[in-house]
């Protein structure tokens, strides 16, 4: 059973946002992790009450997101690859750990990056698209240095602690 999740979206200019900050940012070329893919989720962000935050976007995509089954609070933008990521939903995905900064995944395809916003910093809760390798990024500690190759889809609104720890996350489009 999730929630849907409302986050009041603010920041820079339109963005989308998905899963993956410290890899985006990163300088080194290895390759990353494997990670199995079944479903996805898009990021927003959220205002102090309203939940998760993400960039400034006139609407959001409403979510319900299960982290190893317990339900949160999660939302997704309106960028292009947000909307991408929510033409696949439902997805479960599992999650594998990046860089002590995020939990990844590869989505049964590669999302759109057309028309993608201005690069900002994935902070907790943000959930991501690292457009070089095709990844979703959910992080629990605050990303790198903005980078355009990294597209913020939404939000989830949980604790650094439940975040990092996630094993599977499952996104719905909420009804």
């Amino acid at each position: 059973m999730t929630f849907p999740l409302r986050r009041a979206l603010s920041g820079a200019a339109a963005g989308g946002l998905l899963l993956l900050a410290p890899t985006a940012c990163s300088d080194d070329n290895s390759p990353r992790p494997n990670a199995s893919a079944a479903s996805a989720p898009e990021r927003p962000e959220a205002s102090a009450s309203a939940g998760p935050s993400v960039p400034e976007r006139s609407t959001t995509v409403d979510i319900r997101v299960t982290l190893d089954g317990q339900p949160v609070d999660a939302i997704l933008n309106d960028s292009p690859a947000a909307r991408d990521l929510a033409s696949l939903l439902p997805l479960t995905l599992d999650l594998e750990d990046f860089h002590g900064t995020e939990r990844i995944a590869d989505p049964p395809r590669r999302l759109t990056t057309d028309d993608a916003p201005e690069p900002t910093a994935a902070e907790v809760g943000d959930l991501a698209y690292y457009a070089p390798w095709g990844n979703f990024a959910l992080f629990h500690r605050d990303g790198p240095a903005p980078s355009p190759d990294l597209l913020i889809l939404g939000h989830i609104d949980a604790d650094a602690d439940q975040l990092s720890e996630a094993e599977r996350i499952t996104i719905e489009a909420a009804h």
